[in-house]
């Protein structure tokens, strides 16, 4: 195949590569190398689009017959990566999956500093306190960019946001949306100084949601799925809200609630940037 004499083939799950792009998918290699993993095509136009350094991308041999998929990986390699393909277990050994994706990419992560975050002009982000469930992350990354925030903000020991769960939930927003971390007090001292409104959503709020002061530029904090946000960090809040609720049900998943909120805020602005 034309295709597969361009790129390095690799025919062994035992490779150093493989097992180098696999080990991923623990926390402690993640960190010690700076990559992390994004599976399917999708994922990876996406990052290309806005930017991201690939390092590795693997394709399955079957792939390189679908019309998309050999300009795809060409794209990679111009843009760094070193290109590979392999047998269905080869990909199968990366992914865990029985049903791979056609592409798996290893890219280096980035972060946003508070600096690049923008500040001037109607502005809303999300703040998630130590939230811990990977795929309430990135489910949170995937409204919000949906939404058009200008960031997700992770305070504390919050979960991995470039775990594969939390890759995989974000279906491609990864990409495209700011994401920091920091600590609490840092948090506030930056809202404060940019006059960011902290809208936080509590059992303990007053009154509902969609009766909240947004204002022109707020920032919407969630806290962790068990134990909600700390008395000292609601007391830092400009405001506590409740979303309402009548069924047997006495909570919302977290990714839900974060969806309310951030639709809600959205509103008020009168989802200025919608699509038509």
């Amino acid at each position: 195949m034309r295709d597969a004499v361009r790129f390095e083939h690799i025919s062994s799950t035992a490779n150093d590569t493989v097992k180098l792009v696999r080990s991923l998918e623990r926390k402690k290699d993640r960190e010690e190398t700076g990559l992390f993993l994004a599976e399917g095509a999708r994922h990876a136009e996406e990052a290309l689009a806005n930017g991201w350094a690939p390092v590795y991308a693997f394709a399955s041999e079957a792939a390189l017959g679908r019309p998309h998929i050999p300009a795809l990986l060409e794209r990679l390699q111009m843009a760094g990566a070193r290109v590979l393909t392999g047998s269905e277990k080869v990909l199968s050994t990366l992914s865990r999956k029985d049903n791979p994706q056609a592409v798996v990419c290893a890219f280096r992560q980035r972060m946003s500093g508070l600096n690049e975050l923008p500040r001037e002009g109607l502005r809303r982000f999300v703040a998630l306190y130590e939230v811990r469930d990977p795929g309430n992350l990135g489910t949170v990354v995937r409204t919000a960019d949906a939404a058009g925030c200008d960031g997700v903000i992770l305070i504390g020991r919050t979960c991995d946001p470039f775990s594969p769960e939390a890759v995989r939930a974000t279906m491609g927003s990864l990409f495209a949306m700011r994401l920091t971390t920091l600590t609490f007090d840092a948090f506030r001292q930056w809202a404060r100084s940019n006059a960011i409104r902290i809208v936080a959503a509590s059992m303990h709020g007053d009154h509902a949601h969609d009766q909240a002061g947004f204002g022109e530029r707020c920032c919407i904090l969630m806290g962790n799925e068990q134990s909600g946000l700390p008395a000292e960090v609601e007391k830092a809040c400009d405001e506590l809200v409740r979303i309402p609720m009548m069924g047997r049900a006495d909570s919302l998943n977290l990714a839900s609630a974060a969806s309310i909120m951030i639709y809600e805020a959205w509103r008020v602005q009168g989802y200025r940037g919608a699509v038509q």
